[in-house]
């Protein structure tokens, strides 16, 4: 963090450190001091090359009195005792105590290198950063502002090593996708844990207000997640929210507003003009048969892009008020987000609270109090994204008098395609609402000065409801007279943690800290769904309706207990050791194998404290080792039992039955992952060069899926713990502060992650003869569109390998498809049959390299960040392609222009990328193929933010920023969509694109931020 923006985040929050006049619990004296002189205190405070430090906080100890330096570097505390202590500090330097006898004082700072001081949250603790063995990285609040979004998963998206994030689309509140250190479970979640003020909250963070964070710790290897037992296989991610601190209180208000577009990407369909052109080149031409066939198509040109989209608007409010005393802190925010989606009739609202309280009465006890809430509106009439793409830009919504047409209008080439705009016409919409809550009891009880009982109690609540019309007169309600649909849930969780903390340190080398703890947690879910159909158009409630069409509910619950243990080692701050075992038991495993043991041990060796290192010029070199295991639970609540299902499909003259769904497996256990890693810390020239290095292997066996079998029992899988899997790779982190000097400040960051996954065993399967052999097992590619690509789970290959028909061009005799398939000499051959063509390994979806890096340049009061993302190898399912790039095969839908190298036979001889067009062609060329298979290589530039601290402090305002920002500027790629970073589906990364992806946004925004 260079000097500058060590400025600004201090003058953000400086007056948390220093104390007014005014705290929550009024003055204090002290009979001592008060019996001698006083007078006032004057100073300046410098660092260590002698320039002045501006905003640094100086606090009279055992007072509420303080200041800060102005921009000279100067400070003034009047009323202050002599012989006082004044606790000076600065973000980025050393905290020092200074005696004041009655004199001016001259201070000076030590930069704190690589802020080893700094305390991280890790597991159910807090810990020094120096005395860390364990993979994590911890990002401040203030390296996650460069974007605009109510989802904070999207907000890591390429600034943490080893973290891979599949962003959300454009669509206003789409959360993203997570994954740490790569996949480790075939049919499990892949998404991390995330942990808020040390309560355990799922698979998301939910609702939580990202302006609300103080900081993120993500947890990556054994060493540091095997705490969290039979949940930390897919990483933990530790969010600390904000507290109050002691001082007078601040008050913060920020605003941020701005606009909205979608981006395009390379993808391009052809207007009116261009499609006649195309339709003209086919080699059938005279094949076409629809009756508006003639060149006045030429000229019709409607844009459903057009149509569809629009500038959304997007405006960010938040307040908070923090302070305290040294006996009650408190914070407590509002804060309000609106988004109107760049596709129109998408508006996505968000009202959220947080306050947080520690309240210490007596010396040996705090209680932390807190609660938070939010409520989530949607409101969607969203045009169809998939028009934007499909419709002809022949057929207009629209007719001669500016009237929608019906629905298959006889005036349109697709004459079998339905008018969304009349469905809005009439009324089709949805809305739903979501109600989030979650309240903390938490207390820490110091029984002696190395021993803390610590208890943490948490109730959590989201009640959701969904609501849609669908209008008797519109395509999906003629059928059925209309239908209204009303959908409810409820979650509920609960979690209690009690643990006794020890923090001892022997004979002033000897350092330990250990926790002993029982954790206890369950989960409550319950919903219903209803449909009623037939009714009169502009009804919107189930009363209305003349037939209950559906009426579905449920509940579903699970619980998890556990024990476990934790003690960490130092010795004279150079030799470092960690050991953690966790004992979980959870309902969702079988009968046989309830329980289960995970553990961890870890070391490190900080080299450069040892008397023999004399390279001066290094301030920190660390190595460290770790190993340990850590699990992953089913997905299903209940595959341990035998299940029945009952519904209208298991009934017998007209008596309720039910039928047999799940076969269950008493001996289910969780998916283990064994993980080694090591990995290095250095900093060096006063932390003007900074390394961070890890390199891990992670075999996980037990594998989770659901395993095929005969269905002659009704059921045709059931869940077993099948397969072995292995993920090796490494993480690099380097930052340098190329400029620091007084006014001039500029740093670099960039980070750089590889990962490789291997399947290593998988289930055995009956051969004709008896045996039983382990065979490839090929399912789908997760995008639920059928004819899209294969993938196989094979020994050996990357569980995300494409299994595909090989594309072998285009013949340049006659302009068809060409595919490959083996001869009998087993020799590599083209055929235009695709009937006849084979299936080869193509390829895997996940990158070689990704990352982000990332530039701050600060000069005085003015700032300049870019952040960028990158990603290397990979591939992609285009399927998109299959209808908008069909050769002629899709003659109802519009269709994209050729990318730059790209070519299409037109006579004998040519070398072509796409084979000769046809009208209604059936030579497959369009069908999955690797011929959609393409790079998934980017270079984007996330953010770039400009930004002033103006300086008002003569006006008794802490500080006052203004700040304009681009976020999603632009993307070099060669992928031929909208994007190649595929918008994440239900919290799962995806490789394949449908036929209508919502692109990411390019937004500009305008930012105020005040605090006094």
């Amino acid at each position: 963090m260079t000097k500058h923006l060590r400025l600004a985040v201090m003058l953000f929050f400086s007056v948390f450190l220093c104390v007014g006049n005014y705290a929550f619990a009024g003055k204090r004296t002290s009979g001592t001091l008060a019996e001698q002189k006083t007078g006032t205190c004057t100073g300046v405070v410098k660092d260590a090359t002698g320039e002045t430090i501006v905003g640094a906080s100086i606090l009279v100890k055992g007072t509420t009195s303080g200041a800060s330096t102005d921009l000279d570097g100067n400070f003034t505390i009047a009323g202050v005792q002599e012989g006082s202590i004044l606790v000076v500090s600065f973000i980025g330097y050393r905290t020092q105590e200074v005696k004041w006898e009655g004199t001016p004082l001259v201070i000076t700072l030590q930069e704190d290198s690589q802020s080893l001081d700094e305390v991280i949250v890790v597991g159910y603790t807090t810990q020094r950063k120096e005395s860390l063995t364990g993979a994590m990285t911890s990002i401040k609040n203030d390296k996650l502002k460069d974007i605009t979004t109510p989802s904070v998963e999207n907000m890591l998206n390429g600034k943490v090593p080893g973290v891979y994030v599949a962003p959300g689309s454009g669509q206003p509140g789409s959360a993203g996708a997570v994954v740490i250190r790569g996949q480790a479970s075939l049919s499990g979640s892949t998404s991390p844990l995330w942990v808020i003020d040390g309560v355990i909250v799922g698979s998301s963070a939910g609702e939580l207000n990202p302006s609300d964070i103080e900081s993120m710790t993500i947890l990556k290897d054994a060493a540091s997640t095997a705490i969290y037992g039979s949940e930390g296989a897919n990483g933990v991610i530790v969010v600390t929210t904000k507290k109050g601190r002691e001082g007078k209180m601040t008050i913060n208000a920020s605003v941020k507003l701005g606009i909205s577009r979608l981006t395009t990407g390379n993808l391009e369909v052809m207007n009116g003009a261009e499609l006649y052109d195309y339709y003209s080149s086919f080699q059938n031409a005279d094949k076409i048969s629809f009756s508006r066939w003639n060149a006045d198509l030429r000229n019709s040109n409607f844009d459903w892009w057009d149509l569809a989209t629009h500038t959304g608007f997007t405006q960010d409010y938040h307040l908070s008020l923090a302070g305290g005393s040294d006996k009650l802190r408190s914070y407590f925010s509002l804060g309000y987000y609106d988004e109107d989606g760049a596709v129109k009739g998408y508006d996505y609202k968000r009202y959220s609270f947080r306050f947080n309280t520690d309240y210490k009465p007596y010396h040996w006890l705090t209680v932390k109090p807190s609660v938070s809430g939010s409520r989530r509106d949607i409101e969607n009439k969203q045009y169809s994204v998939t028009a934007m793409y499909s419709m002809l830009p022949w057929d207009s919504p629209y007719d001669e008098n500016g009237e929608l047409v019906s629905h298959r209008y006889s005036g349109w080439v697709n004459t079998s395609s339905t008018n969304y705009l009349l469905d809005l016409e009439y009324g089709n919409y949805s809305e739903s609402t979501n109600h989030e809550f979650m309240g903390n009891f938490d207390f820490d009880v110091k029984i002696t000065d190395w021993l803390t009982f610590a208890s943490v109690n948490s109730y959590r609540y989201n009640n959701y409801s969904q609501h849609s019309y669908t209008d008797p007169r519109s395509s999906g309600g003629e059928n059925v007279d209309g239908r209204l649909t009303e959908w409810r849930s409820e979650t509920a969780r609960k979690l209690t943690n009690q643990k006794l903390l020890i923090n001892k340190t022997f004979n002033g080398k000897h350092a330990l800290n250990g926790l002993i703890s029982y954790e206890y947690k369950d989960y409550w879910y319950k919903s219903l769904d209803v449909y009623g159909t037939g009714f009169i158009p502009g009804f919107e409630v189930l009363d209305v309706v003349a037939k209950p069409e559906r009426t579905k509910g449920g509940i579903s619950e699970w619980k998890v207990q556990s024990i476990f243990t934790n003690w960490k080692y130092a010795y004279d701050n150079k030799y470092l050791a960690e050991f953690s075992f966790r004992r979980d038991g959870a309902s969702n495993l079988g009968d046989n194998a309830k329980y289960g043991n995970l553990f961890s041990f870890s070391a490190g060796w900080v080299i450069n404290r040892e008397d023999w290192f004399k390279a001066d010029w290094v301030d920190n070199l660390k190595v460290r080792a770790s190993y340990g295991s850590v699990g992953n639970r089913p997905s299903s609540l209940y595959p341990q039992y035998d299940l029945y299902a009952v519904s209208t499909g298991a009934s017998y003259n007209t008596n309720s039955g039910a039928l047999i769904s799940v076969i269950g497996n008493k001996d289910l256990t969780w998916e283990k992952t064994y993980t080694t890693g090591v990995g290095l810390d250095a900093a060096m020239f006063q932390s003007r060069l900074r390394l961070t290095f890890d390199y891990y292997i992670k075999n996980t066996d037990n594998i989770l899926y659901n395993v095929p079998v005969t269905g002659l029992t009704g059921v045709t899988s059931i869940y077993k713990n099948i397969g072995e899997m292995r993920n090796t790779g490494y993480e690099i982190s380097l930052g340098g502060d190329i400029i620091r000097t007084k006014d001039w400040n500029w740093s670099v960051e960039v980070n750089i992650s590889h990962n490789k996954n291997e399947l290593k065993n998988l289930y055995k399967q009956k051969e004709a003869d008896g045996s039983y052999v382990v065979k490839p097992v090929i399912i789908g590619d997760g995008s639920g569109v059928a004819g899209s690509a294969n993938r196989i789970l094979e020994v050996g290959e990357p569980i995300d390998t494409y299994y595909l028909k090989k594309w072998a061009g285009v013949n340049p005799d006659n302009g068809a498809p060409m595919w490959y398939k083996t001869d009998e000499n087993g020799e590599l051959v083209t055929t235009s049959n695709y009937a006849e063509a084979e299936y080869f390994k193509c390829g895997s979806g996940s990158p070689d390299l990704f990352g982000g890096f990332s530039t701050t340049l600060t000069w005085k009061n003015f700032d300049l960040n870019a952040v960028f993302g990158y990603s290397i190898g990979g591939k992609i399912y285009n399927y998109s392609r299959q209808e908008y790039d069909s050769d002629g095969a899709y003659c109802d839908r519009n269709q994209m222009k050729l990318q730059s190298g790209w070519k299409r036979w037109e006579k004998p001889g040519d070398k072509a990328t796409h084979p000769v067009a046809k009208y209604n062609n059936a030579d497959k060329g369009n069908s999955a193929s690797s011929r959609y298979l393409e790079d998934g290589d980017f270079l984007k530039m996330r953010s770039l933010t400009l930004g002033y601290n103006i300086p008002v402090k003569k006006w008794g305002i802490q500080n006052l920023r203004v700040a304009l920002s681009g976020e999603n500027l632009f993307t070099i790629t060669d992928y031929s969509g909208v994007d190649p970073e595929i918008p994440a589906s239900d919290g799962v990364v995806m490789r394949s694109a449908g036929p209508g992806v919502y692109p990411s946004v390019r937004k500009f925004m305008f930012g105020l931020n005040l605090t006094f």
